[in-house]
């Protein structure tokens, strides 16, 4: 069995007076912002691990260069003071000479810290639940610079720094390549809902919108969900779908055995459409499913307007939609066939996403589980791997 790596603090492997806060909110005010300049890094500019443009505020070079002290280089690593804690980035070649932001902390590594490791190794859920366990507070919880100086670290030496952070780089790799893949599909079905139901510009749609309400109690049954609470339930395996977006509990019997929709009647996500194709137990919530046509598709269909039904919301502390409140929204309402084929179209792309996602998902574990015994030296890299990260 590989012998585990020391532990050191992360004070050790920076350089002096490295680890330092961001600027003060007097030193960096909100009026100095402008729309073109020098990034100036917050937590929310931290996403996957790596320091993120898209939504960076910025400042300008000559405010930049009085906050010279706060100036990011590659490798320096960036915490949240507060919120989040594991949301931690650690600075790419692209980042240098950003600026740590007021609600940041940067720690600068000495020489023999490979950066691409440390991005890993921040990764950890030991990392994560140790900031949380240290940080100040309660509500709300905080870092600062002598939280952090104490945080303790493996590190092993860097040619198997380098070797580990290699090897973990091929998982982030299927990773992103597949959550692109994803997000291809995701488009696509986008578009799709776009041409064949939200705006469909097909010759072959024999009708025009209509209201959803002249289509209830011919086309589209609506039923009202049967209470049930938790002193009269009997465990079983069958989900009580009431007014979240989860399941409220199990039940031994089911209300509804077919492919149905609810959509929640109160609460704070009353309106939310959700397809079961499953026995559902249907409590605190509409029901519809189509008489002739096909209930996915009239799921399609309420799922694009979404944004209307919650908009129904009604009552202050507990909201509430109802089905008459969705009588007077308007929808495509093609010939069953038609229906049905639209339907398969969609369903088809939603579930090349869901393989994806479950895709992902595996990736995902096969790495936190390859982490946990390569960065803590449970597992360690055949030696002649790691010669090949020797510098020549």
């Amino acid at each position: 069995m590989s012998r585990p790596y020391n532990q050191i603090l992360l004070e050790d492997i920076a350089i002096p007076e490295g680890i330092q806060t961001g600027p003060f909110g007097s030193q960096l005010k909100a009026e100095e912002y402008v729309d073109v300049g020098i990034p100036v890094v917050m937590p929310k500019d931290i996403l996957g691990g790596f320091l993120s443009s898209e939504t960076v505020a910025r400042i300008s070079e000559t405010k930049a260069r009085k906050l010279k002290k706060h100036k990011i280089i590659s490798g320096d690593i960036i915490f949240p003071r507060r919120g989040d804690l594991r949301r931690i980035g650690v600075a790419r070649d692209e980042n240098n000479s950003w600026i740590c932001g007021s609600g940041c902390l940067r720690a600068r590594m000495k020489n023999g810290v490979f950066p691409g490791y440390l991005h890993q190794y921040l990764q950890l859920d030991s990392v994560g639940k140790w900031l949380e366990r240290n940080a100040l507070g309660q509500t709300m919880l905080n870092l600062n610079t002598e939280i952090i100086s104490k945080m303790p670290i493996t590190l092993p030496p860097l040619p198997e720094q380098k070797a580990i952070a290699d090897l973990l780089s091929t998982w982030d790799e299927a990773i992103e390549k597949t959550e692109r893949l994803i997000q291809a599909k995701g488009k696509k079905f986008q578009w799709l809902l776009r041409k064949l139901i939200s705006e469909p510009q097909n010759t072959r749609n024999t009708r025009k919108k209509v209201r959803l309400g002249d289509l209830f109690g011919k086309e589209i049954n609506v039923e009202k969900g049967k209470a049930l609470t938790k002193k009269s339930i009997i465990k079983g395996d069958i989900p009580v779908v009431a007014g979240g977006q989860t399941y409220a509990y199990f039940t031994n019997r089911p209300t509804h055995t077919m492919p149905t929709i609810t959509v929640s009647a109160s609460g704070a996500y009353a309106g939310f459409v959700w397809y079961h194709d499953y026995p559902i137990w249907a409590s605190d919530c509409n029901v519809l499913y189509s008489v002739e046509g096909a209930t996915k598709f009239l799921y399609f269909t309420l799922k694009s307007i979404q944004h209307k039904i919650y908009a129904l919301q009604s009552g202050g502390a507990q909201p509430h939609v109802y089905s008459k409140d969705m009588k007077n929204l308007r929808v495509f309402w093609p010939l069953p066939e038609e229906q049905e084929q639209i339907a398969e179209a969609l369903t088809t792309v939603q579930h090349e996403i869901d393989l994806l996602k479950q895709l992902a998902d595996k990736y995902k574990a096969q790495k936190r589980g390859l982490m946990q015994k390569m960065l803590t030296g449970e597992w360690r890299i055949k030696p002649e791997i790691i010669d090949q990260h020797k510098e020549v």
